[in-house]
């Protein structure tokens, strides 16, 4: 597969030297054709007739701005080809786990989620990172979504098609993330744009305003020809004032429309070629045809046009920033002209340009995950089922490199039952409870789970794993990891009641209480998992206190042990990062500080 990405990125690499030479080519004969024309206009204006001379230049210009598009269109097309090129290079990268020249999302982090900063869902290295393929700030919002708030199982049942079959359009998927290249959003203009949505014109519902817009173009004229023919300058100005005192009239509520819209321009242009790279794709599941069912409006046009409308007419309000702007205000209202604009395709699609940025917030997210399953065939789509069952087989962590990730089988009731996993330092145990929660994340979100089969009811993971001191609160670790098992016991607790396909609570615990010491830690650890019995909790527990091993036979069923050894070969130490039944025998604390350099003195 990284040799297919290779061959694909030379092969739009050859074609883009190919279009920037042509462009260049063409830039001579464009600047010949210039000069040429030139001299053939002065001749003819000169030397003929001056007819002659206006008719070839109103066609000659006429045809030059159509030689400049096309040769613009050029430019474009090589660009597009560089980034095709880029996106075959990178994603040959993230075969040998090179990921990091794509967004982690790390404006999603949330201290307080149930479980995405224990998994590493975003940040440096983070799972989003390695899954992102998201250009635009809709989409990347779109995604993190997908996975920090799990999905039911109606929409799971949609998502997973959906994925499937975005995984076997390479080309469509790689030519819609190198128009996303080019994007340049941000959440902040976008919720500018909405908000102008909402607000009420003051333009069109004011006839004699509207009724100035069409008067004043030849109101300026008027004035213009009596200037020139019979008043002096100092009466003819008098002209200017009507227009002035409207738009002085009018300047605040223009100012708020401008600015509310005015950083939209090039972002909608970016999504309308989006967009019509969507509805050039007929699409065979349900949830895409949906989709791109959106983009057709009534009358037969598509949501690219309007969306491209849209950026033109807000850029000819951006011409406001021109020291021109003065003279377009004063002879014809520029500002109000277009702000009247903007209110009428307002007052057409109102409704629908957000279903269109929700379209491709889900493209891009759908697409994220199209991708991962075209980089890993293997995974399975897990099945959601009503028995209160997690089962998985062959589970492993998809940030591990294929050639080095170890799986394990798993299999946990999820009506009251625990799986406390001991073992040694660098066992792998919290690597263990991270793969078995990414996983589950993935289940969750509709896409393919790195694992050979995985089949789960709905659940709402709660992790408690690293604890962090808050010094904003003045809060100790010990405190922090408090509030955080309290806030997974509520929610075993309210949950406890619960059956399929309502999600039900599933924790992943990691040394619990580490920040007291010793005999508290094992008399509360052992109270907590009680506790957690008592309310028909689920989930996995790592821990090394060995003692908690005990529970097993005083849960009645409720408390399974599980291990994960390290063996200890002529001073070495060997994992295999395989799990087990039973309480871990191996201890390599005092073999790994002897090997820092810690002396270890030998009681008698």
């Amino acid at each position: 597969m990284k040799q297919q990405y290779l061959e694909r990125a030379g092969a739009f690499e050859t074609t883009a030297e190919a279009l920037k030479k042509k462009y260049n080519q063409f830039a001579l004969v464009r600047l010949s054709l210039f000069i040429t024309a030139v001299g053939v206009a002065i001749y003819l204006w000169t030397g003929v007739h001056e007819l002659a001379g206006a008719v070839f230049t109103l066609a000659f210009l006429y045809v030059f701005y159509r030689f400049i598009l096309w040769h613009q269109d050029i430019q474009k097309q090589q660009k597009h080809h560089s980034n095709l090129a880029t996106v075959n290079r990178l994603e040959a990268g993230v075969l040998g786990h090179e990921y990091t020249a794509f967004q982690n999302g790390q404006e999603f982090t949330e201290a307080e989620h149930p479980y995405s900063l224990d998994l590493d869902l975003f940040g440096g290295y983070s799972f989003f990172q390695y899954l992102n393929r998201a250009g635009t700030a809709l989409g990347r919002g779109r995604l993190a979504h997908f996975l920090c708030v799990p999905a039911d199982a109606a929409v799971i049942q949609q998502r997973q098609p959906a994925i499937a079959e975005l995984k076997e359009m390479l080309d469509w998927r790689q030519h819609f993330q190198a128009y996303s290249l080019e994007t340049e959003d941000s959440p902040g203009h976008i919720q500018l744009l909405k908000r102008w949505l909402e607000d009420p014109p003051f333009v069109s519902n004011r006839r004699w305003l509207v009724a100035a817009l069409y008067l004043s173009p030849f109101w300026a004229v008027a004035g213009l020809v009596l200037f020139i023919l019979y008043l002096p300058w100092y009466v003819a100005i008098l002209f200017l004032l009507p227009p002035a005192w409207v738009l002085k009239q009018t300047k605040e509520q223009v100012d708020k429309a401008h600015i509310q819209t005015t950083h939209a321009e090039k972002t909608l242009g970016h999504y309308a070629r989006l967009l019509r790279h969507i509805e050039g794709q007929a699409f065979e599941t349900p949830m895409l045809q949906n989709l791109h069912r959106i983009l057709e409006l009534p009358d037969g046009k598509l949501a690219s046009d309007a969306i491209h409308r849209l950026s033109y007419i807000i850029g000819q309000l951006n011409v406001r920033y021109n020291f021109f702007a003065i003279f377009l205000n004063l002879g014809g209202l520029w500002d109000l002209q277009w702000v009247y604009r903007l209110e009428r395709w307002k007052g057409r699609l109102k409704t629908q340009l957000p279903q269109w940025f929700e379209a491709i917030a889900e493209f891009e997210a759908l697409s994220s995950f199209g991708n991962l399953y075209f980089n890993n065939p293997e995974w399975a789509f897990p099945t959601i089922h009503d028995a209160p069952r997690l089962e998985g087989e062959a589970l492993a962590h998809p940030l591990i490199h294929r050639d080095k990730r170890v799986s394990n089988d798993i299999v946990v009731p999820t009506d009251g039952h625990i799986k406390l996993v001991t073992g040694s330092n660098m066992a792998g145990k919290s690597t263990f409870l991270r793969t078995v929660g990414i996983n589950i994340v993935l289940a969750m979100a509709g896409a393919p789970a790195c694992a050979r089969r995985l089949a789960l009811p709905p659940i709402q993971v709660y992790t408690s794993m690293r604890t962090q001191d808050a010094l904003h609160e003045s809060t100790s670790s010990f405190y922090a990891e408090l509030k955080r098992l309290k806030l997974i016991i509520e929610a075993v607790e309210a949950s406890a009641d619960k059956q399929p396909p309502l999600p039900q609570a599933f924790f992943l615990l990691d040394e619990i209480l580490k920040g007291t010491n010793s005999n508290d830690r094992h008399t509360g650890s052992k109270a907590l998992i009680k506790q957690l019995i008592r309310s028909r909790g689920s989930g996995i527990i790592a821990t090394h206190d060995l003692e908690l091993g005990q529970l097993e036979a005083q849960a009645g069923g409720a408390v399974e042990n599980l291990r994960i050894e390290v063996e200890i070969k002529d001073g070495k130490l060997y994992f295999d990062y395989k799990l087990k039944k039973g309480v871990s025998q191996s201890f390599n604390a005092t073999l790994l500080m002897k090997q820092m350099g810690i002396k270890i003195e030998e009681e008698a």
